[in-house]
């Protein structure tokens, strides 16, 4: 069965408001409801999609990844299934190798329907500079597209990155002038990284490694926390990743659910980013967004 927005309204529970405290972060929320498949838009863009993303980099590096490891046409036929459950932002990387996967799983629907975001690995062993153009000209023919959404620079670890890579930036500042890219940013693994970002006006977007109890993130939850909302007041898009901090938690039902309460009422996250190589990856977020709801009426 489709799972609309409608039906996830439906059986979930309006409404939602009081003071949360989780660990040393404290929300104030007004009246609001969440569904995985509302659609927000990304920082100041004017990309609007779901929510919700399909990450596709579970255990990934090197061009391989979960996905690839599952076989193309079981990847395929996974995404077009999410698709059908109503997702429809899709994240993914070069270094992935999820591009062709996700190319052909999506060439079936309207490309005005679907958000893609990908991300460039800037580094090489021989230090040589990169041709942008070349590389997103390949994301072009992999994606079976003619734009994309969202191009970053993947994995951004120091706070220098806008001097060092200014070349990079004017080149992917130019695809976007042309309509190749719709907005550019970077994904950070670093806080001085996102630092860098707050104030650097190239950045429409921004993936930070995020969520309520600190496991695979650039520092503390205190560091952080106040970094993202910097970000987010900076007109800046804020893609959560690292969510589940990256499968470590992942079996500990009360922890997801209070990282998903969270990120939802923070105010300063857009975009949940949340690695998907199986269907229940999925209804799992979907039954404790709903569950999270409940519990904060």
């Amino acid at each position: 069965m489709k799972y609309t927005r409608r039906t996830f309204i439906k059986t979930g529970t309006m409404g939602l408001g009081g003071l949360w405290l989780t660990g040393n972060a404290e929300i104030q929320q007004t009246a609001q409801f969440h569904d995985p498949y509302e659609i927000v838009e990304i920082g100041k863009t004017g990309i609007k999609t779901t929510r919700l993303c399909m990450g596709t980099g579970i255990r990934a590096g090197g061009g391989v990844s979960n996905l690839t490891r599952n076989g193309h046409d079981n990847s395929v036929q996974l995404i077009r299934d999410i698709y059908q459950r109503g997702v429809r932002m899709f994240d993914a990387a070069d270094s992935y190798g999820t591009h062709t996967i996700l190319g052909d799983a999506l060439k079936i629907y309207p490309r005005r329907d679907f958000t893609i975001f990908t991300k460039i690995w800037f580094a090489t062993r021989n230090a040589e500079r990169l041709n942008i153009n070349d590389i997103v000209n390949r994301f072009l023919k992999e994606l079976q597209t003619e734009y994309i959404d969202g191009v970053q620079l993947h994995c951004l670890t120091t706070g220098s990155w806008v001097t060092e890579l200014s070349d990079y930036m004017e080149a992917m500042d130019i695809l976007k002038q042309k309509g190749v890219i719709r907005a550019h940013g970077i994904s950070c693994h670093s806080l001085d990284a996102v630092k860098a970002a707050v104030k650097e006006p190239w950045v429409d977007t921004c993936h930070c490694r995020y969520n309520p109890f600190g496991p695979r993130m650039d520092d503390t939850v205190e560091n952080v926390a106040p970094v993202v909302t910097q970000l987010h007041k900076a007109g800046k898009g804020v893609i959560s990743m690292k969510i589940y901090g990256e499968g470590t938690f992942a079996n500990d039902p009360e922890k997801k659910n209070e990282s998903l309460k969270y990120l939802l009422h923070t105010g300063d996250v857009d975009i949940l980013d949340i690695g998907m190589d199986k269907m229940s990856d999925l209804t799992d977020t979907e039954e404790r967004i709903r569950l999270v709801n409940k519990v904060s009426a």
